[in-house]
């Protein structure tokens, strides 16, 4: 009976997009359309845009890796391509709306209508000014400089990735307020052609059925997009007083470091004063935050460092993760065509990000990586993006994707909270594991790397969906921004920031037009990951201490739900590792239960909130 009405369900999922995206076709006996000519469309259509998809990651890869004129012209190109033959087979798609098919070629024509998150009008001159635009948009980004003079008199520039680095590390308020404007000024002048490109973008929206482009982009959850909005809701009242608890702390502490007239001890903290540039992970500022240790404690950056390890080296302890759960290893392309350096001759897109070029098995990740611990990270995260594409490249083209998008960021960090201390002493990292004791210190670096993400992944599309949706006018572009980090975050600009300035699109999602939900919904999903592994792994013990490194058993169950992709919705895939089929906070609470009584006590006395 359970199986029924889930499958019932399904369907009626499937009816309700549909209905929303065009008229049923009124067929007579001579024009009647069949499944099997909706099958032979999607054949055809999967193939072309199979095709296509290959032309559209080469030319994304050179402009990511060459940022030139021309660069960024060819990749426009292939994108006005892939943009105008997918609209084109949207509209074809829209006749077959009142035919009789299997759950399977239902879903892939659901897919095909919500694949574009930049979907472009029919217009060719206004589809290839869009295209246009979001190639300038992310080129823009990816040459972003802070220049100014130096000591000695001379022009100073700092990109991006120097200045993360100078924000991990400086103390100094002055230099970090400098450092925060600088890199935020690299976005005012995206601003005009950002509207100009939401314009475009929700036009083409409207013309394939959506209210607007955020409306698009709920769609892709296997409900409606209220109800995913509802679902977004669930999520964050599980996880906020565990959010507030650990802002409380962190304001506490860095109030009493840098003085109540620097960070006020209750209110908002100032943005530059977490240890990134955008505030959205706080691990740089745990030194500042007092925490008793009473192991001895360690340094990962140091021990990786200890070890002269070289970029490519970093990412061999990532493959080497997969490899001891029974994956096969990563191709010999990988190691020859990925970028692991920044080059010194040539600007490059230096946001880490994993790559599939045919589909198959050209993987390579793009990433400017620096010995230290978070690019640690940063490396697994990436390479659970690769070994889930490889997994799945026997589907379908349309079902070659995560199960949904947090699916995609999940499976990486999913590892990631693997590397435990005990993790660090088998590959040879750590001399010897702490003992088991007080865990405050690890499971407070691991929150103010994950818990303090989470409002920050949940605002960045909330104020591009009011955008989209024209809730947000141009005019108000920053100062919505800024209302929407404080209500979420608790996170203040260091200085008044009018609408002369464009602080969203110092952000690379936002220039890049690269959806963020996923990202919040990839920090719950992780949890829920990982202790399933656990226990798959036969782990018995705190769920924080847990890693299933070198367990085939969990290799094999990992793998049976990254085999699925996007061929069912994504219940049936977190069903299949989990054995639950609703996302839920749970396992992040669980994990993180022992830090939540530490604060709570901590924090008797200050005011929660802001």
């Amino acid at each position: 009976m359970r199986t029924n009405k889930l499958r019932v369900r399904r369907i009626a999922i499937f009816c309700t997009i549909f209905m929303g995206l065009g008229a049923t076709v009124t067929l007579n006996a001579e024009t009647e359309l069949t499944a099997v000519n909706a099958e032979a469309f999607m054949n055809r259509a999967e193939s072309r845009l199979a095709e296509l998809s290959v032309k559209v990651n080469q030319a994304s890869w050179v402009q990511s890796n060459f940022i030139t004129e021309d660069t960024q012209a060819l990749a426009a190109a292939a994108n006005d391509e892939i943009a105008a033959v997918t609209t084109e087979l949207v509209e074809e798609s829209k006749k077959y709306d009142g035919v009789k098919m299997s759950p399977d070629l239902a879903r892939k024509f659901m897919l095909l209508r919500l694949s574009l998150t930049a979907p472009a009008p029919k217009d060719a001159k206004l589809r290839r000014e869009m295209t246009e635009l979001g190639s300038w948009l992310e080129g823009e980004y990816g040459k972003g400089k802070y220049c100014r003079k130096g000591a000695d008199g001379k022009e100073l520039c700092q990109d991006i990735t120097e200045i993360e680095q100078r924000m991990a590390e400086s103390r100094d308020p002055a230099e970090l307020l400098d450092l925060w404007k600088g890199w935020h000024g690299i976005a005012p002048h995206m601003r005009d052609k950002y509207t100009r490109f939401v314009g475009l973008s929700n036009q083409g929206a409207r013309e394939l059925g959506f209210k607007d482009v955020g409306a698009l982009w709920r769609g892709g959850y296997d409900m409606t997009p209220e109800e995913f909005s509802a679902e977004l809701d669930r999520l964050y009242d599980q996880v906020k007083p565990l959010y507030l608890a650990l802002h409380t702390y962190v304001r506490t502490q860095l109030s009493k470091h840098y003085g109540p007239g620097v960070v006020p001890p209750t209110g908002p903290i100032p943005a530059h004063l977490l240890g990134n540039i955008w505030a959205q992970s706080w691990g740089n500022v745990y030194p500042l935050l007092n925490v008793p240790e009473e192991n001895k404690s360690f340094d990962t950056s140091e021990l990786l460092k200890a070890k002269k390890l070289d970029a490519k080296g970093m990412v061999k302890y990532g493959e080497n993760f997969f490899k001891s759960m029974g994956f096969a290893p990563l191709p010999d392309t990988f190691w020859e065509r990925s970028l692991f350096t920044k080059p010194r001759d040539r600007d490059v897109v230096c946001h880490a990000s994993a790559w599939d070029l045919d589909n198959a098995d050209d993987l390579r990740i793009k990433m400017c990586i620096n010995i230290n611990e978070e690019d640690f990270v940063t490396i697994h995260h990436e390479l659970g993006h690769n070994f889930y594409q490889r997994a799945y490249k026997h589907q379908p083209f349309l079902f070659q994707n995560g199960a949904n998008d947090g699916f995609h960021e999940a499976i990486g960090d999913a590892i990631a909270l693997a590397i435990t201390p005990e993790y660090l002493h088998k590959v040879g990292l750590l001399e010897e594991a702490p003992k088991a004791g007080n865990d405050v210190p690890l499971l407070m670096k691991q929150a103010l790397d994950r818990v303090a993400f989470l409002p920050f992944g949940l605002l960045i599309d909330q104020w591009r969906w009011k955008v989209f949706s024209g809730e947000i006018e141009p005019a108000d572009y920053n100062k919505s921004w800024w209302e929407l980090r404080k209500k979420y975050q608790g996170v203040a600009p260091p200085e008044a920031r009018g609408e002369e300035f464009f602080d969203p699109a110092a952000k690379y999602h936002v220039a890049g037009n690269v959806p963020y939900t996923r990202y919040f919904l990839a920090h719950v999903l992780e949890f829920q990951f990982y202790r399933a592994l656990c226990r798959e792994s036969g782990y018995q013990g705190s769920l924080h201490r847990c890693t299933f490194f070198g367990s085939k058993e969990a290799g094999a169950k990992f793998n049976q739900m990254l085999e699925m992709g996007q061929s069912k919705p994504w219940p049936d895939a977190l069903q299949a590792l989990t054995g639950q089929r609703q996302m839920d906070a749970g396992a992040l609470l669980e994990y993180f239960a022992p830090l939540k009584q530490w604060l709570d006590e901590q924090n008797k006395g200050q005011t929660q909130g802001w």
